[in-house]
């Protein structure tokens, strides 16, 4: 390692003289540079659209109150066919099979009714919540020390199993809906 007092500082030249070798370059400054150009105002521009051809495009939106409504863009409905007021009866508009809301109101058939069925999970439940019991009766008379651990490890994940099923996230998420009428 060379000791700092050894170092050339003929390499370093002051400042005037590094000035005078580079000729200087003018710094423009920012208030020169402004009034050099005159800034236009930025101004939005309106750009009117054609009415585009129904795509059967579905997106959400929000009804006047502010609840979350489903739209759809029915491409069999012309776009200057008059649009039926909310008040008339749906019977005059055809049905379609799979259809739960009509065109871009979002209406949905008033005589829909659904039905959510958890006895497949209660069933699943109630099966675990058994073997639980039959592993923890058979623990408590099993005298040999590798079968007692094995029955341990049978009840801990048959408890794993029930923790993870025996909730109502899980009942919810495994629940069998079907439409009654």
């Amino acid at each position: 390692m060379m000791p700092i007092s050894g170092v050339s500082t003929g390499a370093v030249q002051p400042l005037t003289t590094a000035e005078k070798v580079l000729g200087a370059s003018k710094v423009q400054k920012p208030e020169e540079e402004a009034q050099g150009r005159q800034l236009k105002p930025v101004m939005d521009e309106y750009v009117p659209e054609e009415p585009q051809e129904p795509s059967g495009r579905y997106w959400m939106g929000r009804d006047e109150d502010g609840q979350p409504k489903l739209y759809f863009d029915d491409p069999e409905r012309a776009a200057d066919a008059p649009r039926q007021p909310e008040d008339a009866p749906e019977a005059e508009e055809p049905k379609q099979a799979g259809q739960g809301a009509k065109g871009p109101e979002g209406k949905k058939d008033k005589d829909e009714v659904w039905e959510g069925n958890t006895d497949k999970v209660d069933r699943e439940i109630e099966k675990l919540k058994k073997k639980q019991q039959e592993l923890e009766q058979r623990l408590g008379t099993e005298t040999g020390e590798a079968k007692i651990k094995e029955l341990e490890r049978q009840l801990a994940q048959v408890e794993q199993e029930l923790k993870q099923k025996d909730n109502e996230t899980y009942r919810r998420q495994h629940t069998t809906v079907r439409q009654l009428s």
